[in-house]
């Protein structure tokens, strides 16, 4: 077998690419996650890091970083650029108007078919936890590997490790010696009985919101499944990585429906696989959830300050500024959060409420308290 000969100083192309999607609120986080600094910006874990770094991070090692392309609203390009120094302009795509998922995929779709039609895309959120980072990536280049030679629309589906109601489930079908399972249906957050069927049925995974496809794939899946998007950004392809594509977005991304991915392509194609992972994973997109990967005391309290005296206090989450003493006695299952601005004691057992509470903090007294 002849060697493959590389000219001194040049480099592979890597057809591997990698959508990072970091523009979402986190409402649910309230109110450590507000509208000027969301989730995915914060040291949540108290690592030194915050959820959009560890993430970046995780993905240097399916590509290099001129692949991969962060995708957020315009009002946190300053957070972006700050948490990731020396981000290319071009690799930093914002969306003037907060459309959901999918015109953004579309968008980044175009932008690098523009310049490599053989890229193979991954479509991660910013703000999961994952725990199993090496068995996550194998999971990632097996699907890579993949969609490169299949027009397949892969979802990495996560192993259920408890009936949960709070998670979208997607339906497979299991074939023996098989890594890659069609899937027959994606199905909306159950109720607690309906969630304790699926876990007991074993044909059915936690839908994470991280996608593996080629972007051919994804390009015909639009034309087919959302002809409206596709026509859109199709007219960018003459200005996509110019100068002139920063005004096209800005004129023509604010005319895309609001729909996410799930809805526009994946809940209508015949061609989408999964494959199910156990990858220590969480979306981090509650307090109790939080509170279940955090380190806790000897009373199951996770805190993450160190001037505090707790007394017949248990399984509570407690988030203080640093350098603010508290003495908190008699709460169990309680969520304490004090962000300077805005103080929130509520109790886990209700934490679905706190996207509405903060809703009517703003109503009651100003967006400055969102």
């Amino acid at each position: 077998m002849k060697k493959l000969k590389i000219k001194s100083g040049s480099k592979m192309k890597c057809n591997n690419y990698v959508l990072i999607m970091a523009g979402g609120v986190g409402s649910r986080f309230w109110p450590k996650s507000r509208n000027h600094f969301p989730k995915q910006f914060i040291d949540i874990l108290g690592v030194g890091k915050s959820l959009l770094q560890l993430t970046y991070e995780r993905f240097l090692r399916i590509c290099p970083p001129e692949n991969i392309y962060v995708l957020s609203n315009e009002q946190y390009k300053k957070l972006v650029k700050t948490q990731i120094p020396g981000i290319e302009e071009s690799r930093l795509l914002l969306e003037p108007s907060r459309n959901n998922t999918a015109p953004c995929i579309a968008y980044a779709t175009y932008k690098i078919l523009n310049s490599n039609p053989d890229a193979n895309i991954v479509v991660a959120p910013s703000d999961h936890l994952i725990l199993k980072e090496n068995i996550f990536l194998d999971k990632i280049n097996l699907a890579l590997n993949y969609c490169a030679s299949n027009d397949a629309l892969i979802t990495l589906g996560i192993q259920p490790t408890r009936p949960d109601t709070g998670y979208g489930y997607i339906n497979f079908r299991a074939l023996e010696s098989e890594v890659v399972f069609p899937v027959q249906q994606f199905l909306e957050k159950p109720n607690f009985e309906k969630a304790k069927e699926f876990v007991e049925n074993g044909g059915f995974l936690w839908n994470a919101g991280i996608f593996i496809w080629s972007a051919k794939s994804i390009r015909k899946a639009f034309e087919i499944y959302s002809p409206e998007i596709a026509t859109l950004f199709e007219k960018g392809n003459l200005v996509y990585n110019t100068d002139q594509e920063l005004d096209f977005i800005k004129k023509n991304y604010p005319k895309s429906p609001n729909i996410s991915i799930d809805y526009a392509i994946l809940e209508k194609a015949n061609n989408v696989y999964t494959i199910p992972a156990d990858i220590g994973w969480s979306d981090l997109g509650t307090w109790a959830s939080l509170h279940a990967v955090a380190d806790k005391d000897e009373n199951n309290n996770a805190i993450n300050c160190l001037k505090i005296n707790l007394e017949n206090t248990d399984n509570c989450i407690i988030q203080l500024p640093e350098g603010k003493a508290a003495v908190i006695k008699g709460l169990s299952n309680y969520i304490i959060v004090d962000d300077d601005k805005v103080l929130l004691i509520h109790p886990k057992s209700d934490e679905q409420e706190i996207k509405q509470i903060a809703s009517k903090m703003v109503e009651n007294f100003g967006t400055e308290y969102l």
